[in-house]
């Protein structure tokens, strides 16, 4: 299959996993989903005060660097390993 079709069926599982995922787990789908679609992280950090939005761009910023065809592929990986898992 295309790389972009097989990204886009994981991101179609990911909403309909058996088990919600722990948080670190699902700051890493958000991160490798970003960095597939978007590229590096981008705009300035969050402030301390939204922590969420500080932690997601934190986990984005950690990808900085990496391909978005090695994010699709890792992110493809990590959905399949949490539909298997349950």
């Amino acid at each position: 299959m295309h790389p972009q079709t097989d990204f886009e069926s994981a991101v179609a599982r990911a909403k309909n996993l058996p088990r919600r995922p722990d948080n670190a787990t699902l700051l890493r789908l958000y991160a490798l989903y970003k960095q597939a679609s978007e590229g590096d992280a981008a705009g300035a950090r969050p402030g301390i005060a939204d922590f969420v939005a500080r932690a997601k761009w934190d986990a984005w910023a950690t990808l900085a660097g990496t391909p978005s065809a090695q994010a699709m592929r890792d992110y493809i990986a990590l959905v399949d390993a949490l539909q298997h898992a349950a």
